[in-house]
């Protein structure tokens, strides 16, 4: 790690450091007043771009779509939309990919989904449907060019039998027509660093952009975190030891954690994130002011 007095991320000003933002599609009307409210607050920092998930299975499909197109029609901000490879055929996943290119969504997240049974299911690829996310890939590119990010696992995804056989789907998936990869999650910045040079090693480079989840909720956020095959360290969860009931507290200590993270990052010369913002602004929004972002509306407040 860089020592004080040459730390990258005391220097940071605006336009240093680039930042993109995951949201989920909503389920009731409240939850959609609370993503939209995020997506207010967030907007305003200039994000790269702003990604929406899919459920298991496609579960979400319709929200997915409803969500990337209010974007695209009432926001400045430039949509990805996750597809899947999931419980659909070649022709289902295209005919979604070809009305998301006829209204003007050029950006897709393409993974290779989880299957519809949930945690512990099997993964089968569809009848009639891409394989995986690098057969996905290249089935998108071949539709129109579409700019397509990808996903990446420091520690390995959890069906992977190796590191190196991991490793080598990424590499299929950048040589199938992937422009960016974006990581899994994880708090521990040994295991991105250590995967950024597995990936260049392997001849992979195109951008890599760490996942970062500011944590509001620690047994939540660790739940996914073993879904994920993202490791917990043991520092990580002292760290939120007693504040089960503290909501307050745990908000200050999951922003302190994730601008160490993040400030760290930076100093270790990366200059892009991608946060998993669990449609909440608030912890998000700290962060990135503290990594240099500014609204564009202060921005311009202060030109004048």
């Amino acid at each position: 790690m860089a020592q004080t007095s040459e730390r990258k991320s005391k220097l940071l000003g605006s336009g240093d450091i680039l930042v993109s933002f995951e949201f989920f599609p909503p389920k009731t009307e409240k939850m959609e007043e609370t993503l939209w409210s995020s997506i207010t607050r967030l907007a305003p920092l200039g994000p790269e771009f702003v990604s929406v998930t899919y459920g298991a299975g496609g579960s979400t499909r319709e929200r997915t779509h409803a969500t990337v197109t209010r974007l695209l029609k009432e926001t400045p901000l430039k949509p990805a939309a996750h597809l899947t490879c999931v419980d659909a055929t070649k022709e289902e996943v295209d005919a979604v990919a070809k009305t998301y290119w006829d209204e003007g969504v050029r950006h897709i997240v393409a993974l290779r989904g989880d299957p519809a049974q949930g945690t512990g299911a099997k993964y089968e690829p569809y009848p009639g449907g891409y394989k995986n996310a690098a057969d996905l890939v290249a089935g998108l590119k071949a539709i129109a060019d579409f700019e397509i990010s990808v996903a990446g696992y420091p520690e390995k995804h959890p069906e992977s039998p190796s590191i190196e056989a991991d490793i080598e789907n990424l590499k299929a998936k950048v040589d199938a027509g992937a422009d960016r990869i974006i990581t899994q999650f994880g708090f521990d910045n040994t295991h991105f660093l250590r995967f950024i040079e597995r990936a260049r090693a392997a001849g992979i480079w195109v951008p890599i952009s760490p996942g970062i989840v500011p944590i509001h909720n620690f047994k939540q956020v660790a739940g996914f975190a073993k879904r994920a095959g993202a490791s917990v360290p043991s520092w990580l969860a002292r760290r939120f030891e007693g504040l089960e009931d503290d909501s307050a507290t745990s908000h200050l200590v999951g922003a302190a954690v994730a601008t160490e993270q993040v400030m760290d990052l930076v100093d270790e010369g990366i200059k892009k994130f991608h946060f998993y913002t669990l449609n909440r602004a608030d912890l998000v929004y700290a962060i990135c002011h503290l990594l240099g972002l500014r609204s564009v509306r202060t921005a311009n407040a202060d030109a004048a």
